[in-house]
């Protein structure tokens, strides 16, 4: 019985319901182990509850089936590499839209240093009808952009299925997700582990199945683009509230003095307003993204911000409640100026135009205050000491 780490590569496919494409998949792998000089390697399935008998194809042609229990492509992949027995592993379909046979270049590259070896179809060649329009033109490019902007991962197929890897440097990813975008993960975790990677061209092929195929492009397309959100704080919160900050304060500064015309186009106390609302929103977002981007950190989903850290332990609780404090208070005095001119018109009508200069810009600054002073409090929390294992008195 061949053990784990007996062998130099492991050739994994996911495995639900494949009977029509299963077989030939297995037997181009042989015939890819063979042209791509490898004499050690082992040929595994991941099943995922196939009902179709695909797992006594497989095993019927040497290939040894593992099963999970957790639905999903993700699941699958993960056991896969769990109970792979090779040092390195190469992953594809099994619907033969990948060609098996054609591995040695990833074999190459692996042997050569590289930790994970992705392949690209669009510096490759895409078969007619391989590729839905969508994904061709709009959902691949559109992910893939955000995958390189966001982690700078430098990949042209972010979401290509046939990869490579050096199978302890993806097990100390700490890979989780269960679904499609357990490929995104991959990629995005590999940038931030700065795991040596590089592309190997590849040709997709149609794939050989009559059913549908399990992938769903609108979902899968939102899962992939959640996920990439949700471990960037940066873009999700931090750079889109700088941008809506700044547009704030522009709108504010030019229309507290007075109605500004463009073009014959008024902005006058109604923009000023909006102003007032895109500083409030966005101040407290960059906030929500600080805290988002230090707690991922600190549970371990995110690499450590050096930077980030460094300026929060420069933070102090006082600081923050003074700033706050401050805000507050001039914004208390605009309101009393606006008050005091009501007063004066004996708290009859009043001019719009002119007392909502004062008293947008005075609301504007004691929520900007109150902001401040409860951030504050918040950020304090992370200077607490806290025993390894014990929060408050009680284990974790």
């Amino acid at each position: 019985m061949i053990q784990n780490g007996a062998v130099e590569f492991t050739l994994l496919m996911p495995c639900l319901n494949e009977q029509e494409t299963l077989a030939i998949c297995i037997q181009k792998a042989h015939r890819g182990a063979e042209n791509a000089g490898i004499t050690s390697y082992e040929v595994l399935i991941s099943d995922n509850g196939s009902s179709d008998g695909s797992q006594q194809i497989a095993q019927s042609l040497g290939a040894r089936v593992v099963h999970t229990s957790e639905r999903g492509y993700g699941a699958a992949i993960r056991q896969g590499i769990s109970e792979a027995f090779g040092k390195f592993v190469i992953m594809a379909d099994a619907d033969d839209s990948y060609d098996w046979s054609s591995i040695s270049e990833f074999v190459e590259k692996l042997r050569q240093g590289h930790d994970l070896v992705v392949g690209t179809r669009l510096k490759g060649e895409i078969k007619p009808n391989a590729m839905p329009f969508l994904h061709r033109y709009l959902g691949n490019p559109v992910l893939t952009f955000f995958g390189n902007l966001f982690y700078r991962v430098n990949l042209s197929d972010f979401h290509c299925g046939m990869r490579g890897f050096r199978k302890d440097a993806i097990q100390e990813l700490g890979l989780n997700t269960s679904g499609m975008e357990f490929a995104s993960e991959m990629l995005i975790k590999s940038a931030q582990a700065d795991l040596k990677r590089a592309e190997v061209p590849i040709t997709l092929y149609p794939d050989g199945r009559s059913r549908p195929p399990h992938l769903r492009t609108w979902r899968d397309g939102w899962r992939h683009l959640r996920f990439m959100l949700l471990f960037s704080p940066r873009w999700l919160f931090i750079y889109p509230g700088i941008i809506a900050s700044i547009i704030g304060l522009t709108i504010m500064l030019l229309l507290i003095p007075g109605l500004v015309a463009v073009g014959g186009v008024e902005f006058d106390v109604h923009t000023l307003l909006i102003g007032a609302m895109l500083l409030v929103v966005g101040t407290q977002t960059i906030g929500i993204g600080v805290i988002a981007r230090v707690t991922a950190a600190r549970l371990g989903l995110l690499p450590t911000n050096i930077a980030l850290e460094k300026k929060l332990e420069r933070f102090s609780l006082e600081l923050g409640l003074t700033i706050g404090l401050l805000l507050f208070l001039f914004g208390i005095l605009a309101i009393s100026a606006a008050v005091f001119q009501w007063g004066q018109t004996n708290f009859g009508p009043l001019d719009y135009q002119h007392t909502l200069r004062i008293l947008i810009p005075g609301v504007t600054l004691c929520t900007l205050g109150l902001q401040a002073f409860f951030f504050s409090f918040l950020v304090s929390l992370f200077d607490l000491p806290v025993t390894d294992g014990q929060l408050f008195g009680k284990k974790k």
